[in-house]
């Protein structure tokens, strides 16, 4: 059992920061998902991104692609499995669970959010939020906080690691996402937020299922020796 009294996925410290940053991102979900109900077109903003941007063709295509993959099936599986593993081997067992709780979770409520929202891309392709950022963000985020809890990394240090690690992701596999014209930009937005509002909270739900079977572990042994 020593491996769950390892430093907590939800550092005590970021604890407040984290569930403000939450609440702010599902506010921002709702709220675009709110605006871009049963539509199946652009948004004045998404119409901006994409004509300032000027398409993704050779290398960058490839590299797009190779990045879209990391948030399908396999790619996920396999990705998830190998950073587990090295939860395991850091003997982080809160952390490996973690890893596959929130990005489940994640992506899961995207799943869920798409069909509430109903909003298409390509004719009939539900499109807000996007999973494959929002897995992306998600494994980020896990790992960042794996990182600012065995660093013992402060308040600002610990937060500004984590935003900085949830927004490289996010922003790597929205643009593919978006160059590959599976996603709008604002689905993007919704998918990136959508794991800051998971995360927090299914770290925070780790910890104290942890916690609460290290106490009853404690007190059953405390009671053999009786």
């Amino acid at each position: 059992m020593t491996g769950w009294s390892a430093p907590a996925v939800s550092p005590p410290s970021l604890r407040a920061r984290l569930g403000l940053i939450a609440a702010l991102a599902a506010l921002v979900v709702v709220a675009l998902g709110v605006l871009y109900a049963d539509d199946s077109r652009p948004g004045i903003v998404d119409a901006r991104i994409l004509t300032a941007s000027d398409g993704t063709g050779g290398p960058w295509r490839s590299f797009a692609l190779a990045t879209d993959f990391l948030g399908e099936p396999v790619g996920a599986a396999t990705l998830i499995a190998v950073v587990v593993t090295g939860c395991l081997l850091l003997r982080h067992p809160r952390a490996a669970v973690l890893v596959v709780v929130g990005a489940g979770l994640s992506v899961g409520t995207a799943t869920l959010l798409k069909s509430l929202v109903g909003r298409t891309i390509h004719g009939g392709n539900l499109s807000y939020p996007s999973g494959h950022t929002a897995f992306a963000t998600a494994l980020a985020l896990v790992m960042a906080l794996l990182a600012t809890g065995r660093l013992g990394l402060g308040r600002t240090a610990g937060t500004s690691l984590v935003l900085a690690a949830a927004l490289v992701a996010g922003a790597v596999m929205g643009w593919a996402q978006v160059s590959l014209g599976a996603h709008y930009p604002t689905d993007v937005l919704g998918g990136w937020c959508t794991a800051l509002a998971v995360v927090p909270v299914a770290a925070w739900l780790v910890d104290r299922t942890a916690d609460r079977l290290l106490s009853r572990t404690a007190e059953a042994v405390r009671e053999g020796h009786h």
